[in-house]
Protein backbone atom coordinates (compact mmCIF):
# COMPACT_ATOMS: atom_id res chain seq x y z
CA UNK A 1 0.00 0.00 0.00
CA UNK A 2 1.24 3.83 -1.17
CA UNK A 3 1.56 6.29 1.21
CA UNK A 4 -1.52 8.06 -0.03
CA UNK A 5 -3.82 4.88 -0.14
CA UNK A 6 -2.83 4.85 3.63
CA UNK A 7 -3.52 8.65 3.97
CA UNK A 8 -7.49 8.43 1.92
CA UNK A 9 -8.69 5.82 4.27
CA UNK A 10 -8.15 6.52 7.55
CA UNK A 11 -10.85 7.91 10.03
CA UNK A 12 -10.39 12.31 11.25
CA UNK A 13 -9.39 12.76 14.78
CA UNK A 14 -10.47 16.76 15.92
CA UNK A 15 -9.49 18.20 18.48
CA UNK A 16 -9.89 21.86 19.86
CA UNK A 17 -7.48 24.29 21.11
CA UNK A 18 -6.87 22.67 24.44
CA UNK A 19 -3.21 23.36 24.94
CA UNK A 20 -0.15 21.32 24.53
CA UNK A 21 -1.36 18.93 27.02
CA UNK A 22 -4.76 17.99 25.14
CA UNK A 23 -2.54 17.38 22.07
CA UNK A 24 0.26 15.25 23.70
CA UNK A 25 -2.76 13.54 25.74
CA UNK A 26 -5.14 12.69 22.06
CA UNK A 27 -2.34 11.63 20.25
CA UNK A 28 -1.03 9.15 21.93
CA UNK A 29 -5.00 8.51 22.90
CA UNK A 30 -6.12 8.05 19.59
CA UNK A 31 -2.80 5.93 18.28
CA UNK A 32 -2.42 9.06 15.60
CA UNK A 33 0.31 8.93 12.94
CA UNK A 34 -0.43 11.99 10.68
CA UNK A 35 -1.17 15.55 11.67
CA UNK A 36 -2.34 18.25 9.60
CA UNK A 37 -1.14 21.31 11.64
CA UNK A 38 -1.41 25.19 11.69
CA UNK A 39 2.25 27.05 11.07
CA UNK A 40 1.89 28.57 14.46
CA UNK A 41 1.26 25.25 15.98
CA UNK A 42 4.50 23.35 14.80
CA UNK A 43 6.37 24.25 17.56
CA UNK A 44 3.95 23.48 20.12
CA UNK A 45 3.87 19.57 18.46
CA UNK A 46 7.25 19.26 18.13
CA UNK A 47 8.34 20.59 21.64
CA UNK A 48 9.68 18.05 23.81
CA UNK A 49 7.13 18.43 26.33
CA UNK A 50 4.87 16.53 23.54
CA UNK A 51 6.36 13.06 24.02
CA UNK A 52 4.06 11.45 22.25
CA UNK A 53 4.90 13.49 18.86
CA UNK A 54 7.49 10.66 18.90
CA UNK A 55 4.86 8.11 17.49
CA UNK A 56 3.97 10.63 14.32
CA UNK A 57 4.75 9.91 10.73
CA UNK A 58 3.81 12.37 8.76
CA UNK A 59 3.23 16.16 9.14
CA UNK A 60 1.15 18.31 6.77
CA UNK A 61 1.43 22.31 7.48
CA UNK A 62 -1.63 24.67 5.92
CA UNK A 63 1.05 26.41 4.33
CA UNK A 64 4.89 25.66 5.09
CA UNK A 65 7.56 24.99 7.58
CA UNK A 66 10.27 26.28 8.26
CA UNK A 67 14.03 25.28 7.98
CA UNK A 68 14.35 24.26 11.99
CA UNK A 69 11.29 23.11 11.91
CA UNK A 70 11.82 20.62 9.17
CA UNK A 71 15.02 19.90 10.63
CA UNK A 72 13.59 19.31 14.07
CA UNK A 73 10.63 17.09 12.48
CA UNK A 74 12.98 15.04 10.41
CA UNK A 75 15.30 13.82 13.33
CA UNK A 76 12.31 12.68 14.97
CA UNK A 77 11.62 10.44 12.14
CA UNK A 78 8.34 12.62 11.05
CA UNK A 79 8.01 13.53 7.05
CA UNK A 80 7.06 16.66 6.77
CA UNK A 81 4.96 18.11 3.55
CA UNK A 82 3.92 21.68 2.46
CA UNK A 83 0.27 22.08 1.54
CA UNK A 84 0.85 22.47 -1.78
CA UNK A 85 3.92 18.84 -1.77
CA UNK A 86 0.21 17.64 -0.11
CA UNK A 87 -1.83 18.20 -2.90
CA UNK A 88 0.64 17.70 -5.22
CA UNK A 89 1.06 13.90 -4.13
CA UNK A 90 -2.47 13.30 -4.09
CA UNK A 91 -2.60 14.60 -8.26
CA UNK A 92 0.26 12.04 -8.52
CA UNK A 93 -1.49 9.34 -6.81
CA UNK A 94 -5.21 9.51 -8.12
CA UNK A 95 -7.39 7.00 -6.36
CA UNK A 96 -10.56 5.63 -6.69
CA UNK A 97 -12.98 6.39 -4.47
CA UNK A 98 -14.26 4.00 -1.57
CA UNK A 99 -17.41 4.64 -0.62
CA UNK A 100 -17.29 3.97 3.78
CA UNK A 101 -20.09 1.69 5.28
CA UNK A 102 -22.57 3.74 7.77
CA UNK A 103 -20.93 2.32 10.95
CA UNK A 104 -17.34 3.36 10.16
CA UNK A 105 -15.95 5.99 11.91
CA UNK A 106 -16.25 9.25 10.47
CA UNK A 107 -14.37 11.22 13.55
CA UNK A 108 -13.04 10.64 16.76
CA UNK A 109 -13.91 13.83 17.91
CA UNK A 110 -12.31 15.42 21.63
CA UNK A 111 -13.66 17.18 23.82
CA UNK A 112 -11.80 19.87 24.90
CA UNK A 113 -14.14 19.20 28.66
CA UNK A 114 -14.02 21.00 31.67
CA UNK A 115 -12.14 18.68 33.92
CA UNK A 116 -9.90 15.91 33.65
CA UNK A 117 -8.68 14.36 30.02
CA UNK A 118 -10.27 15.20 26.84
CA UNK A 119 -13.10 12.56 25.83
CA UNK A 120 -13.12 10.92 22.30
CA UNK A 121 -16.67 11.13 21.18
CA UNK A 122 -17.01 8.98 17.89
CA UNK A 123 -19.06 9.78 15.27
CA UNK A 124 -19.84 7.15 12.32
CA UNK A 125 -20.44 8.34 8.78
CA UNK A 126 -24.52 7.79 9.29
CA UNK A 127 -24.09 9.81 12.45
CA UNK A 128 -23.14 12.67 9.97
CA UNK A 129 -25.05 11.85 7.09
CA UNK A 130 -28.61 11.75 9.33
CA UNK A 131 -27.64 14.77 11.18
CA UNK A 132 -27.24 16.87 7.79
CA UNK A 133 -30.68 14.93 5.98
CA UNK A 134 -32.02 16.15 9.46
CA UNK A 135 -31.38 19.69 8.64
CA UNK A 136 -32.74 19.45 5.33
CA UNK A 137 -36.12 18.33 6.85
CA UNK A 138 -36.33 20.93 9.32
CA UNK A 139 -35.65 23.70 6.71
CA UNK A 140 -38.19 22.57 4.65
CA UNK A 141 -40.58 23.52 7.46
CA UNK A 142 -39.73 27.48 6.41
CA UNK A 143 -40.61 30.08 3.64
CA UNK A 144 -36.80 31.32 3.29
CA UNK A 145 -34.41 28.29 2.00
CA UNK A 146 -30.67 28.52 1.85
CA UNK A 147 -29.15 28.74 -1.51
CA UNK A 148 -25.58 28.56 -3.09
CA UNK A 149 -24.91 32.21 -2.57
CA UNK A 150 -25.54 31.80 1.07
CA UNK A 151 -21.70 32.84 3.07
CA UNK A 152 -20.63 31.40 6.60
CA UNK A 153 -18.14 32.96 8.49
CA UNK A 154 -16.19 30.82 10.63
CA UNK A 155 -14.14 31.91 13.43
CA UNK A 156 -15.05 29.28 15.99
CA UNK A 157 -12.60 26.88 16.93
CA UNK A 158 -12.42 23.93 13.67
CA UNK A 159 -13.31 20.98 16.14
CA UNK A 160 -16.03 22.87 17.57
CA UNK A 161 -19.11 20.43 16.82
CA UNK A 162 -21.46 23.43 15.73
CA UNK A 163 -18.66 24.56 13.50
CA UNK A 164 -18.29 21.30 11.60
CA UNK A 165 -21.74 20.50 11.19
CA UNK A 166 -22.33 23.81 9.60
CA UNK A 167 -19.76 23.20 7.73
CA UNK A 168 -20.81 19.82 7.01
CA UNK A 169 -24.29 21.34 5.57
CA UNK A 170 -22.98 24.21 3.60
CA UNK A 171 -20.66 22.00 1.47
CA UNK A 172 -23.51 19.61 1.03
CA UNK A 173 -25.54 22.53 -0.11
CA UNK A 174 -23.01 23.60 -2.41
CA UNK A 175 -22.59 26.82 -0.62
CA UNK A 176 -19.37 28.88 0.58
CA UNK A 177 -17.36 28.71 4.03
CA UNK A 178 -14.88 31.77 4.74
CA UNK A 179 -12.55 31.80 7.26
CA UNK A 180 -11.44 34.80 10.13
CA UNK A 181 -7.66 35.38 10.05
CA UNK A 182 -7.36 34.15 13.55
CA UNK A 183 -7.74 37.28 15.90
CA UNK A 184 -11.48 37.52 17.42
CA UNK A 185 -10.41 41.12 18.02
CA UNK A 186 -9.98 42.09 14.34
CA UNK A 187 -12.95 40.04 14.01
CA UNK A 188 -15.52 42.48 12.56
CA UNK A 189 -12.67 43.31 9.74
CA UNK A 190 -13.21 40.08 8.93
CA UNK A 191 -17.26 40.77 8.34
CA UNK A 192 -16.87 43.26 6.64
CA UNK A 193 -14.55 41.95 3.94
CA UNK A 194 -16.57 38.43 3.52
CA UNK A 195 -19.89 40.15 3.87
CA UNK A 196 -21.59 36.43 5.55
CA UNK A 197 -25.38 35.94 4.83
CA UNK A 198 -24.72 33.38 8.27
CA UNK A 199 -22.92 33.79 11.45
CA UNK A 200 -22.27 31.17 14.93
CA UNK A 201 -20.81 32.17 17.83
CA UNK A 202 -20.94 31.52 21.33
CA UNK A 203 -23.21 34.00 23.64
CA UNK A 204 -20.03 35.98 24.33
CA UNK A 205 -19.52 37.26 20.93
CA UNK A 206 -23.37 38.47 20.66
CA UNK A 207 -23.29 40.16 23.99
CA UNK A 208 -20.03 42.13 22.41
CA UNK A 209 -22.21 42.80 19.44
CA UNK A 210 -24.52 44.10 21.91
CA UNK A 211 -22.57 45.99 23.87
CA UNK A 212 -21.10 47.89 20.92
CA UNK A 213 -24.34 48.84 19.29
CA UNK A 214 -25.27 50.04 23.05
CA UNK A 215 -22.41 51.97 23.58
CA UNK A 216 -22.63 53.37 19.64
CA UNK A 217 -26.41 54.58 21.15
CA UNK A 218 -24.92 56.20 24.10
CA UNK A 219 -22.69 58.41 21.70
CA UNK A 220 -26.49 60.01 19.87
CA UNK A 221 -27.57 62.80 20.50
CA UNK A 222 -30.84 62.82 23.04
CA UNK A 223 -33.22 62.90 20.66
CA UNK A 224 -31.82 60.65 17.84
CA UNK A 225 -31.39 58.48 21.08
CA UNK A 226 -35.27 58.91 21.27
CA UNK A 227 -36.16 58.40 17.87
CA UNK A 228 -34.37 54.69 17.76
CA UNK A 229 -35.66 53.75 21.37
CA UNK A 230 -38.95 55.02 19.74
CA UNK A 231 -38.74 52.96 16.34
CA UNK A 232 -37.35 49.67 18.16
CA UNK A 233 -40.42 49.64 20.43
CA UNK A 234 -42.50 50.12 17.86
CA UNK A 235 -40.97 47.36 15.69
CA UNK A 236 -40.83 44.93 18.14
CA UNK A 237 -44.80 45.29 19.32
CA UNK A 238 -45.64 44.09 15.80
CA UNK A 239 -43.22 41.18 15.81
CA UNK A 240 -45.10 40.40 19.42
CA UNK A 241 -48.19 39.75 17.89
CA UNK A 242 -46.99 37.29 14.90
CA UNK A 243 -45.50 39.42 12.26
CA UNK A 244 -42.15 38.51 10.58
CA UNK A 245 -39.09 40.71 11.42
CA UNK A 246 -39.23 41.79 8.08
CA UNK A 247 -42.44 42.75 7.69
CA UNK A 248 -42.88 44.08 10.86
CA UNK A 249 -41.40 47.65 10.13
CA UNK A 250 -39.48 48.49 6.92
CA UNK A 251 -39.18 52.15 7.94
CA UNK A 252 -37.83 51.49 11.06
CA UNK A 253 -35.62 49.07 9.16
CA UNK A 254 -34.84 51.81 6.70
CA UNK A 255 -34.78 54.68 9.22
CA UNK A 256 -32.27 53.31 11.76
CA UNK A 257 -31.69 49.19 11.48
CA UNK A 258 -30.40 48.98 8.49
CA UNK A 259 -27.54 50.81 9.49
CA UNK A 260 -26.63 47.98 12.27
CA UNK A 261 -27.23 45.29 9.40
CA UNK A 262 -24.80 47.34 7.79
CA UNK A 263 -21.76 46.72 10.68
CA UNK A 264 -22.40 43.13 10.18
CA UNK A 265 -21.08 43.12 6.21
CA UNK A 266 -25.17 44.02 5.16
CA UNK A 267 -26.18 40.97 3.80
CA UNK A 268 -26.82 38.75 7.69
CA UNK A 269 -29.50 36.64 7.11
CA UNK A 270 -29.12 34.22 10.48
CA UNK A 271 -27.26 34.64 13.67
CA UNK A 272 -27.18 31.37 15.47
CA UNK A 273 -26.08 31.20 19.22
CA UNK A 274 -25.09 27.77 21.16
CA UNK A 275 -22.70 26.83 23.54
CA UNK A 276 -24.44 28.40 26.58
CA UNK A 277 -27.72 29.92 27.08
CA UNK A 278 -28.35 33.99 25.44
CA UNK A 279 -30.20 36.07 27.83
CA UNK A 280 -33.48 36.97 26.45
CA UNK A 281 -32.58 40.88 26.76
CA UNK A 282 -29.56 40.18 23.72
CA UNK A 283 -31.49 37.77 21.70
CA UNK A 284 -34.74 40.35 21.67
CA UNK A 285 -32.52 43.04 20.54
CA UNK A 286 -30.80 41.62 18.09
CA UNK A 287 -34.04 39.95 16.26
CA UNK A 288 -34.79 43.63 16.17
CA UNK A 289 -31.97 45.54 15.33
CA UNK A 290 -29.66 43.44 13.02
CA UNK A 291 -32.83 43.01 10.02
CA UNK A 292 -32.21 38.91 10.26
CA UNK A 293 -33.01 35.89 12.12
CA UNK A 294 -31.76 34.76 15.30
CA UNK A 295 -32.17 31.53 17.17
CA UNK A 296 -30.42 29.70 19.74
CA UNK A 297 -30.06 25.54 19.40
CA UNK A 298 -28.69 23.32 21.92
CA UNK A 299 -26.45 20.31 21.72
CA UNK A 300 -22.95 18.39 22.83
CA UNK A 301 -20.81 16.95 20.10
CA UNK A 302 -22.42 13.51 21.50
CA UNK A 303 -25.23 14.78 19.94
CA UNK A 304 -23.37 15.67 17.26
CA UNK A 305 -24.45 19.36 17.61
CA UNK A 306 -27.90 20.82 17.82
CA UNK A 307 -30.72 18.43 19.01
CA UNK A 308 -33.15 21.38 19.74
CA UNK A 309 -32.81 24.36 17.14
CA UNK A 310 -35.25 27.59 17.47
CA UNK A 311 -37.57 28.49 14.98
CA UNK A 312 -37.17 31.92 12.78
CA UNK A 313 -39.39 35.06 13.67
CA UNK A 314 -41.20 32.78 16.68
CA UNK A 315 -41.04 35.41 19.60
CA UNK A 316 -42.48 32.72 21.94
CA UNK A 317 -38.74 30.86 21.98
CA UNK A 318 -36.76 34.08 22.83
CA UNK A 319 -34.88 33.44 26.36
CA UNK A 320 -35.09 29.35 24.68
CA UNK A 321 -33.03 26.75 22.68
CA UNK A 322 -35.78 25.63 20.65
CA UNK A 323 -37.96 22.51 20.07
CA UNK A 324 -36.58 18.92 20.01
CA UNK A 325 -35.37 18.23 16.22
CA UNK A 326 -36.91 16.22 14.00
CA UNK A 327 -34.26 13.66 14.24
CA UNK A 328 -34.15 12.74 17.69
CA UNK A 329 -35.95 12.37 20.73
CA UNK A 330 -35.85 14.31 23.96
CA UNK A 331 -37.20 13.60 27.36
CA UNK A 332 -36.70 15.09 30.96
CA UNK A 333 -35.69 12.81 33.74
CA UNK A 334 -35.88 13.43 37.71
CA UNK A 335 -33.17 14.92 39.15
CA UNK A 336 -34.59 14.91 43.28
CA UNK A 337 -31.76 16.12 44.85
CA UNK A 338 -32.45 19.32 43.16
CA UNK A 339 -35.99 18.99 43.31
CA UNK A 340 -36.37 18.69 39.38
CA UNK A 341 -39.64 17.28 38.66
CA UNK A 342 -40.63 16.30 35.13
CA UNK A 343 -43.95 15.69 36.05
CA UNK A 344 -44.63 18.82 38.03
CA UNK A 345 -45.29 22.20 37.18
CA UNK A 346 -44.03 23.53 35.30
CA UNK A 347 -41.87 20.19 34.47
CA UNK A 348 -38.06 19.54 34.92
CA UNK A 349 -35.30 17.46 34.78
CA UNK A 350 -31.76 16.26 33.32
CA UNK A 351 -32.19 16.33 29.80
CA UNK A 352 -32.05 12.76 28.02
CA UNK A 353 -32.30 12.50 24.12
CA UNK A 354 -31.58 9.74 21.70
CA UNK A 355 -31.86 8.59 18.13
CA UNK A 356 -29.33 8.22 15.12
CA UNK A 357 -27.34 11.28 15.53
CA UNK A 358 -26.07 10.06 18.73
CA UNK A 359 -22.42 9.35 19.19
CA UNK A 360 -21.62 5.90 19.50
CA UNK A 361 -19.46 5.43 21.99
CA UNK A 362 -16.09 7.46 24.26
CA UNK A 363 -13.20 6.06 22.23
CA UNK A 364 -11.33 3.34 24.39
CA UNK A 365 -13.67 4.09 27.92
CA UNK A 366 -16.34 1.70 27.69
CA UNK A 367 -17.12 2.57 31.59
CA UNK A 368 -17.57 6.40 30.80
CA UNK A 369 -19.73 4.94 27.61
CA UNK A 370 -22.25 2.95 30.04
CA UNK A 371 -22.49 5.54 32.19
CA UNK A 372 -24.10 8.05 30.33
CA UNK A 373 -26.67 5.92 28.51
CA UNK A 374 -29.51 4.76 30.09
CA UNK A 375 -32.36 2.36 28.59
CA UNK A 376 -30.69 3.72 25.52
CA UNK A 377 -30.92 7.26 26.45
CA UNK A 378 -28.07 9.92 26.74
CA UNK A 379 -28.01 11.57 29.69
CA UNK A 380 -26.46 15.11 29.11
CA UNK A 381 -26.42 16.74 32.61
CA UNK A 382 -27.83 19.62 31.63
CA UNK A 383 -31.33 20.76 33.76
CA UNK A 384 -33.74 21.95 31.14
CA UNK A 385 -37.63 23.13 31.76
CA UNK A 386 -40.39 22.31 28.91
CA UNK A 387 -42.06 25.21 28.10
CA UNK A 388 -45.85 24.69 27.48
CA UNK A 389 -45.62 25.27 23.90
CA UNK A 390 -43.02 22.36 23.56
CA UNK A 391 -40.12 24.51 23.86
CA UNK A 392 -36.95 23.69 25.75
CA UNK A 393 -34.71 26.29 28.33
CA UNK A 394 -31.75 25.54 29.99
CA UNK A 395 -31.40 26.44 33.03
CA UNK A 396 -28.97 24.88 35.57
CA UNK A 397 -26.05 21.85 35.31
CA UNK A 398 -26.59 18.74 37.02
CA UNK A 399 -22.18 18.56 37.51
CA UNK A 400 -22.00 21.85 38.43
CA UNK A 401 -24.22 21.13 41.95
CA UNK A 402 -22.59 21.30 45.07
CA UNK A 403 -23.73 20.98 48.76
CA UNK A 404 -22.81 23.62 51.56
CA UNK A 405 -21.62 22.79 54.92
CA UNK A 406 -25.06 23.06 56.40
CA UNK A 407 -26.62 20.97 53.69
CA UNK A 408 -28.02 23.36 51.42
CA UNK A 409 -27.65 22.56 47.62
CA UNK A 410 -25.77 25.21 45.56
CA UNK A 411 -26.18 25.20 41.77
CA UNK A 412 -23.07 26.70 40.52
CA UNK A 413 -23.63 28.01 36.94
CA UNK A 414 -27.36 28.72 37.64
CA UNK A 415 -25.75 31.35 40.19
CA UNK A 416 -23.15 32.76 37.31
CA UNK A 417 -25.80 33.11 35.01
CA UNK A 418 -27.98 35.77 37.60
CA UNK A 419 -25.18 37.31 38.73
CA UNK A 420 -23.49 37.64 35.40
CA UNK A 421 -26.39 40.42 34.60
CA UNK A 422 -24.86 42.74 37.27
CA UNK A 423 -23.29 45.94 35.49
CA UNK A 424 -20.08 46.19 37.34
CA UNK A 425 -19.91 42.35 36.11
CA UNK A 426 -18.15 41.31 33.24
CA UNK A 427 -17.67 37.60 34.05
CA UNK A 428 -17.93 35.62 37.35
CA UNK A 429 -16.60 32.38 38.25
CA UNK A 430 -18.59 31.51 42.23
CA UNK A 431 -17.31 28.91 44.76
CA UNK A 432 -18.24 26.68 47.52
CA UNK A 433 -17.35 23.81 49.18
CA UNK A 434 -18.80 20.79 51.58
CA UNK A 435 -16.39 22.14 54.43
CA UNK A 436 -17.57 26.36 54.08
CA UNK A 437 -21.30 27.51 54.28
CA UNK A 438 -21.04 30.59 52.47
CA UNK A 439 -20.36 31.69 48.90
CA UNK A 440 -16.93 33.25 47.23
CA UNK A 441 -16.43 34.71 43.66
CA UNK A 442 -13.99 36.21 41.37
CA UNK A 443 -15.86 38.96 39.42
CA UNK A 444 -13.87 40.47 36.47
CA UNK A 445 -14.72 43.87 36.46
CA UNK A 446 -16.55 45.53 33.23
CA UNK A 447 -13.85 47.83 32.17
CA UNK A 448 -16.12 50.69 31.42
CA UNK A 449 -18.67 50.59 34.44
CA UNK A 450 -15.90 50.06 36.73
CA UNK A 451 -13.83 53.47 35.53
CA UNK A 452 -17.28 55.02 35.83
CA UNK A 453 -17.33 53.80 39.32
CA UNK A 454 -13.54 55.38 39.64
CA UNK A 455 -14.34 59.10 37.86
CA UNK A 456 -17.36 58.99 40.33
CA UNK A 457 -15.28 58.29 43.49
CA UNK A 458 -12.39 60.25 42.92
CA UNK A 459 -10.06 57.52 42.20
CA UNK A 460 -7.23 57.23 38.67
CA UNK A 461 -5.12 54.29 38.16
CA UNK A 462 -5.26 50.71 35.46
CA UNK A 463 -7.91 48.57 36.35
CA UNK A 464 -5.43 46.21 38.05
CA UNK A 465 -4.92 48.61 40.86
CA UNK A 466 -8.88 49.15 40.98
CA UNK A 467 -8.87 45.73 41.73
CA UNK A 468 -7.19 46.45 44.90
CA UNK A 469 -9.17 48.82 46.56
CA UNK A 470 -11.26 47.43 49.32
CA UNK A 471 -13.63 50.63 48.81
CA UNK A 472 -14.53 49.20 45.21
CA UNK A 473 -14.71 45.53 46.35
CA UNK A 474 -17.49 46.69 48.78
CA UNK A 475 -19.48 47.99 46.12
CA UNK A 476 -19.18 45.15 44.07
CA UNK A 477 -20.35 42.64 46.94
CA UNK A 478 -23.24 45.50 47.16
CA UNK A 479 -24.38 45.06 43.34
CA UNK A 480 -24.20 41.18 43.96
CA UNK A 481 -26.79 41.77 46.48
CA UNK A 482 -28.71 43.65 44.72
CA UNK A 483 -28.97 41.18 41.75
CA UNK A 484 -29.80 38.62 44.45
CA UNK A 485 -32.45 40.30 46.14
CA UNK A 486 -33.85 41.26 42.62
CA UNK A 487 -33.77 37.47 41.88
CA UNK A 488 -35.43 36.70 45.35
CA UNK A 489 -32.03 34.33 45.82
CA UNK A 490 -31.73 32.55 49.41
CA UNK A 491 -29.65 33.83 51.76
CA UNK A 492 -26.81 31.19 51.47
CA UNK A 493 -26.47 31.79 47.45
CA UNK A 494 -25.57 35.42 48.39
CA UNK A 495 -21.73 36.30 47.19
CA UNK A 496 -20.32 36.65 50.62
CA UNK A 497 -16.39 38.10 49.81
CA UNK A 498 -14.88 38.45 45.89
CA UNK A 499 -11.53 38.45 44.10
CA UNK A 500 -11.32 41.50 41.62
CA UNK A 501 -9.49 40.57 38.16
CA UNK A 502 -9.14 43.05 35.58
CA UNK A 503 -8.03 40.45 32.95
CA UNK A 504 -10.90 37.91 31.54
CA UNK A 505 -10.77 34.15 32.11
CA UNK A 506 -8.70 33.36 29.15
CA UNK A 507 -7.35 30.21 27.58
CA UNK A 508 -3.69 31.28 27.68
CA UNK A 509 -3.90 30.42 31.04
CA UNK A 510 -5.72 27.33 30.70
CA UNK A 511 -9.01 28.67 33.07
CA UNK A 512 -11.41 28.10 30.12
CA UNK A 513 -12.04 26.08 27.17
CA UNK A 514 -11.94 26.93 23.55
CA UNK A 515 -15.50 28.02 23.65
CA UNK A 516 -15.55 29.71 26.95
CA UNK A 517 -16.71 27.18 29.31
CA UNK A 518 -15.10 27.53 32.74
CA UNK A 519 -12.46 24.99 33.72
CA UNK A 520 -13.24 24.91 37.30
CA UNK A 521 -10.59 22.50 39.27
CA UNK A 522 -7.85 25.09 37.03
CA UNK A 523 -9.80 27.98 38.03
CA UNK A 524 -9.43 26.58 41.94
CA UNK A 525 -6.26 25.62 41.37
CA UNK A 526 -5.48 29.26 39.97
CA UNK A 527 -6.88 31.52 42.57
CA UNK A 528 -6.66 28.90 45.84
CA UNK A 529 -4.10 30.77 47.76
CA UNK A 530 -6.07 33.87 47.36
CA UNK A 531 -9.77 31.89 48.03
CA UNK A 532 -8.29 30.84 50.89
CA UNK A 533 -6.93 34.39 52.40
CA UNK A 534 -10.81 35.20 51.65
CA UNK A 535 -12.11 32.31 53.44
CA UNK A 536 -9.84 33.31 56.70
CA UNK A 537 -10.37 37.30 56.28
CA UNK A 538 -14.38 35.90 56.44
CA UNK A 539 -13.75 33.63 59.53
CA UNK A 540 -12.39 36.40 61.18
CA UNK A 541 -15.28 38.62 60.87
CA UNK A 542 -17.92 36.19 62.39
Amino acid sequence: MSGWDLWSKLPAVDYGDGGPGAVNFIIDHAEVDFVFVQDKKVKELLNPNCSSAQRLKAMVCFTSLTEEDNAKASQMGIKTYSWTEFLHMGKENPQEISPPQPFNICTIMYTSGTSGDPKGVVLTHETIAIFVHGIDLFLDQFEDKMTVDDVYLSFLPLAHILDRMIEEYFFHKGASVGYYHGNLKELRDDIMELKPTFLAGVPRVYDMIHEGIKKALQELRPLRRWIFDALYNYKLSWMKRGYKHKYASPLADLLAFRKVKAKLGGRIRLLLSGGAPLSSEVEEFLRVTCCAFVVQGYGLTETCGACTIGFPDEMCMVGAVGAPAVYNELRLEEVSDMGYNPLGNPPFGEICVRGKTIFSEYYKNPELTRESFKDGWFHTGDIGQMLPNGVVKIIDRKKNLIKLSQGEYVALEYLENVYGFTPIVDDVWVYGNSFKSMLVAVVVLHEENAKKWANLNGYTGSLSELCSLSKLQNYVLSELKSTAEKNKMRGFEFIKGVILEPVPFDMERDLVTATLKKKRNKLLKYYQAEIDELYQNLAAKL
